[in-house]
């Protein structure tokens, strides 16, 4: 009987184990990032979902919970979702919404169609590129119901502010050729990404290479096997810095460039992320990053005292062709509490958000203001005229430099002297427009460069070796040089549906990419892909044939 009573007494300990769990959890606490300490009152939570990483996330949840004690009265947390990339995160809410309007939660149509509350899984969507956000204003559709209904909704929300508050966040809704908000409100700017290239200075001296300063310098063959690239099927922002030298270079030029540098890969990351980390570790000699990746990566590593252009990992912006996008925040159709994702956004466009970009942490910045003027063991404090918020704390993230570029102007004309980076980017910003060859950045880089990685290297070491013989004392006929190059840099002829065939060029594009949905036709765009891989797996092996004919 004792024994009963003891197994029965562990087995309610065991099922009363969440909700003390549970109530522990949403008891409010005293760290800056818990949500707690106002009142009685219950811990709202937003959920945000965000390719963000992880010190973004700490310093914009402590900041935003202070924010919001002290603007709305309420305690309120966080709730990170961190699903992947850019990319990623759009295939899931769409997935999520497709279900949710087959499941009859949406009342109206497009544009005023809102899904029920809590039916997309998340309340605000938190970082990426505007060409990923500006899906939220999209009309997307679902056949739906025993009568085939046509179901029209869009993925996002308008934030719904009035237009004399955005001329106050904003001004002029303008960086280069870029809008840094929808006039609409399906997405809106909170900073602003530059990209460029990260490099590793040891590893380029051991290459004698000199540092870059533009994307064409990573074409160099000395670069073979030590190139950091992301995948653009995974990775938004760094399909943006893809398209900027499409935009920059044109067609010809700039798929050439794609091409050689695809050759020199050592890797295609799924994450941008992953690429300065390995380029700060020698694994790489250089790659393409977001600004703030590459430039937080070279600070991280700096020795103390150590002059930025000494240390062992710089950043540059590429001159001529400095792409500037807005990172921004959607608030998702069917947000769970579409008033606390409201306020979030609102508080992204405070300047003390702002600050948190690109302000040096209060210790930081207080010996730096100080500068030489401290004696030995003296611990530099910051005067009163810093800039602070409401509470008396001083402007800018407790912990992590974030490194991004504020979106708001005014950030630049009152607080440059507290910004760790000097960039302004309103006024480097490029004004090359958009070409419209975007789309077709990931089927094609994936068709010559990753899905056949191993011959395009292959290749790439075929042709230079007969470049070089044919300077050199070999004197390699310039035909067999010509005949490999057509071979290694030949796009492929597409199929369209009725049969016709034209090659792939820069007057056929629009008609290739209309005719395959943007190659994501289930059918007829991923029989086009694998006709592309093959052509350029083929067309690789007949120039390392070719090669060998010569005793390359």
């Amino acid at each position: 009987m004792v024994s009963k009573i003891g197994i029965l007494t562990a087995l309610l300990l065991v099922l009363s184990l969440p909700f003390v769990v549970r109530f522990s959890v949403g008891r409010p606490g005293l760290g800056a990032g818990s949500g707690g300490g106002v009142g009685s009152a219950p811990t709202e939570k937003l959920i945000v979902v965000t390719p963000h990483v992880e010190q973004i996330r700490d310093e914009y949840g402590a900041a935003f919970t202070r924010w919001h004690a002290r603007t709305y009265g309420t305690s309120v947390k966080i709730d990170w979702r961190t699903p992947g990339g850019t990319s990623d995160i759009m295939k899931q809410l769409e997935a999520t919404a497709q279900a949710a309007v087959r499941d009859g939660k949406l009342v109206g149509a497009a544009p005023d169609g809102v899904l029920a509350p809590g039916a997309a899984g998340a309340d605000v969507f938190f970082g990426g590129g505007s060409f990923e956000h500006s899906k939220m204003k999209e009309d997307k559709a679902v056949v739906a119901g025993g009568g085939g209904q046509r179901l029209v909704y869009r993925l996002g929300r308008p934030a719904g502010f009035e237009q004399k508050q955005l001329d106050e966040w904003y001004g002029e809704n303008k960086i280069g050729v870029q809008t840094i908000y929808d006039p609409d409100q399906y997405w809106m700017g909170t900073a602003l990404s530059g990209f460029g290239i990260v490099y590793n200075r040891d590893v380029l001296r051991g290459l004698g290479v000199g540092e870059p300063r533009g994307f064409k310098d990573l074409t160099d063959p000395r670069y073979a096997n030590l190139l950091a690239l992301a995948d653009g099927r995974q990775s938004g922002s760094i399909t943006t810095t893809y398209e900027s030298i499409l935009n920059k270079y044109g067609w010809a030029e700039g798929w050439r460039i794609l091409r050689e540098m695809s050759a020199n890969a050592r890797y295609f990351a799924a994450a941008a992320t992953r690429v300065p980390v390995d380029v700060g570790q020698g694994e790489a000699a250089a790659g393409l990053s977001i600004d703030f990746y590459g430039r937080g990566q070279a600070q991280f590593l700096l020795a103390e005292g150590q002059d930025p252009g000494e240390g062992r990992v710089g950043y540059v912006d590429p001159e001529g062709a400095v792409y500037i996008d807005a990172d921004p925040v959607s608030i998702l159709n069917g947000a769970g509490n579409f008033e606390l994702a409201r306020r979030f956004v609102e508080f992204c466009l405070t300047e003390e958000a702002q600050a948190l970009w690109q302000f040096r942490t209060p210790e930081h910045a207080a010996r730096v203001l100080a500068c030489c003027g401290l004696t030995a063991g003296t611990q530099p404090k910051l005067g009163d005229d810093y800039p602070r918020d409401a509470d008396g704390e001083p402007f800018g993230p407790r912990q992590y430099e974030l490194r991004r570029m504020p979106v708001r102007r005014v950030m630049y004309e009152k607080y440059a002297t507290y910004m760790v980076d000097a960039t302004d980017p309103f006024t480097i910003a490029s004004d090359v427009k958009s070409r419209g060859w975007r789309s077709a950045i990931p089927p094609m880089m994936a068709s010559f460069g990753i899905d056949t990685a191993s011959e395009a290297r292959a290749a790439w070491r075929a042709l230079n070796r007969a470049r070089d013989a044919a300077r050199g004392d070999l004197a390699l006929s310039p035909g067999v040089v010509a005949e490999m190059e057509a071979l290694f840099y030949a796009f492929p002829k597409h199929t369209m549906r009725d049969g016709s065939v034209v090659e792939f060029s820069e007057a056929n594009f629009k008609a290739i990419r209309d005719d395959t949905a943007r190659w994501r036709d289930p059918e007829h765009g991923k029989r086009s892909l694998i006709g592309y891989t093959n052509f350029f797996r083929d067309n690789y092996r007949r120039v390392v044939a070719i090669g060998r004919e010569h005793g390359l």
